[in-house]
């Protein structure tokens, strides 16, 4: 046949089945028993796809760069959308390679001295108190991080480098917690007080109060009127932030119901009155019209102040709470419920402990070494159970030198004192932070008072090397929080695999 006869055929095959198609019933004809159905017009001219569903690949189809399909640009069509995946499957790539470097170099930073040993090797332990600080400022709150330690921690020293990191991160200023009256000056606030105060201290000086101590572990107990002032530190060693004022809490246990207190911002003229709302333990909060850098209370009644929040905006505050001489074993001598209601009225989202320097010339046996750390367990589940919500860490003890044979060394039992808190913080979901591997390890001490870092008694560090301890410990939190970023942007599946990649 001739081309023009083959196409004739064609057309008429077609108008003949279209002819069928047009007049044929819709529900088909039946003959013996059997159905027997023809496609309609409109079906043969639909979209045979136009009712599957979408599924996440579809989304190309949608794309500008991809033109819209029509008979002759079908291969056309093919070639851009694969173009285009692969173009993304490289930036992907290109995104977890970049992802799987920060990680190795993170684990690097973390095999390093000075690293934190967290429980069961998890390295989303931080990730509770991250997030909350994250949220602080968009909820209007301050986060308070406790740092109680020893007389390594006076004058704000260590807490300020971490305070200027958090805060620098997260927001917030202002020096934090302090005593109504504070006994060695801080580099953090200028402070000073007026009235009928007593001390009353679980540890040193101070009478005892059976367990009505509160967060601070010591309390100032008014009894008629009394004042507390502050004002800006003018130290140099002192971050901006800490030198602004705009919130400050009064924490405190009225006797008799009757207690009230009044603010003044002695800068701008803000001043508002407080009252009591009856006897126990409460928080007074003022917040003033604008952040100032002197204020003022005066207080009228019977109660035991607990501490004096001052802080500025919302964000975290790091609160300095050195304990002079003591241990870290004074937590379970504060009544339950106290310590329980102070937490309560904080905001508390991490607790730090610094202890153990005190009680390393004592330390002559390994049953000494267990007394000591079973001691520290016991403080530690009181914590616990009074404040469940925090996160908690332990910073144990530095190198510090003792003469043998008229050689000054490390002493002789302090490295398995730090081996066996270590296992014991660990033990009790409890982070350490080794100050002692960051020093150097064994007879560093030596060292660091030749260099200036510590003291001549061989046991404090100078201004210069408690600064150096901060930066570390500012610098290893620094390298957490990142990791932390890092795991949310990529998602907890893909961060395992990367995690598991870096290892090799």
């Amino acid at each position: 046949m001739r081309p023009w006869q083959i196409a004739v055929f064609i057309i008429l095959i077609i108008t003949c089945l279209g002819i069928i198609s047009f007049f044929y019933p819709e529900d088909g004809i039946t003959l013996a028993g059997h159905s027997i159905n023809f496609p309609s017009i409109e079906k043969v001219l639909s979209d045979p796809d136009a009712d599957l569903p979408d599924l996440p690949g579809d989304s190309l189809l949608n794309d500008p760069r991809i033109p819209a399909p029509t008979l002759f640009n079908r291969k056309k069509r093919e070639a851009i959308i694969a173009e285009i995946v692969r173009e993304d499957s490289l930036k992907q790539q290109a995104l977890i390679e970049e992802q799987l470097d920060t990680l190795i170099q993170i684990k690097e930073t973390l095999a390093q001295a000075g690293h934190f040993y967290l429980p069961n090797n998890d390295v989303t332990f931080f990730d509770k108190f991250f997030a909350k600080a994250a949220a602080a400022r968009s909820k209007d709150e301050v986060l308070r991080v406790l740092h109680y330690g020893d007389s390594q921690i006076e004058m704000d020293r260590i807490s300020g480098n971490l305070r200027a990191y958090f805060q620098s991160k997260f927001g917030g200023g202002g020096p934090g917690l302090v005593p109504a009256i504070q006994t060695v000056a801080s580099y953090a606030v200028s402070q000073s007080a007026s009235g009928a105060f007593t001390l009353y201290s679980s540890y040193g000086e101070g009478s005892r109060a059976r367990g009505n101590y509160g967060l601070m572990l010591k309390c100032y107990r008014l009894t008629g009127s009394g004042s507390f002032t502050a004002n800006a530190s003018s130290s140099k060693r002192s971050d901006s932030r800490v030198k602004r004022f705009s919130r400050v809490t009064l924490l405190y246990n009225d006797h008799d119901g009757k207690f009230r207190a009044t603010l003044s911002d002695r800068k701008h003229g803000y001043d508002s009155t407080c009252t009591s709302a009856g006897g126990g333990i409460h928080a007074m909060r003022w917040q003033t019209d604008s952040s100032t850098t002197s204020l003022r209370l005066n207080m009228q009644g019977t109660a035991d102040i607990y501490g004096i929040m001052i802080d500025n905006g919302p964000g975290v505050s790091v609160d300095n709470i050195p304990l002079r001489s003591s241990s870290g074993d004074q937590f379970t001598l504060v009544t339950d419920s106290i310590l329980r209601k102070c937490y309560q009225n904080s905001n508390v989202g991490m607790i730090i402990l610094q202890f153990g320097g005190n009680s390393v010339p004592a330390i002559y046996s390994t049953a000494a070494i267990n007394k000591y750390c079973a001691s520290m367990q016991n403080q530690i589940r009181r914590i616990k159970s009074a404040c469940p919500n925090a996160t908690l860490m332990f910073i144990g003890p530095s190198d510090m030198s003792h003469s043998y044979g008229g050689s000054l060394q490390t002493y002789k039992l302090l490295p398995a004192m730090i081996d066996s808190l270590r296992n014991m913080c660990l033990r009790n979901n409890v982070a350490y932070w080794d100050l002692y591997e960051v020093m150097g390890g064994r007879n560093s001490m030596v060292a660091w008072v030749k260099k200036g870092w510590a003291g001549p008694d061989y046991v404090h560090f100078t201004p210069t090397g408690a600064n150096y301890v901060g930066k570390t410990l500012s610098e290893n939190f620094a390298t957490l929080y990142e990791l932390y970023c890092t795991r949310r942007k990529v998602g907890s599946q893909q961060f395992d695999n990367l995690w598991d990649a870096a290892q090799n």
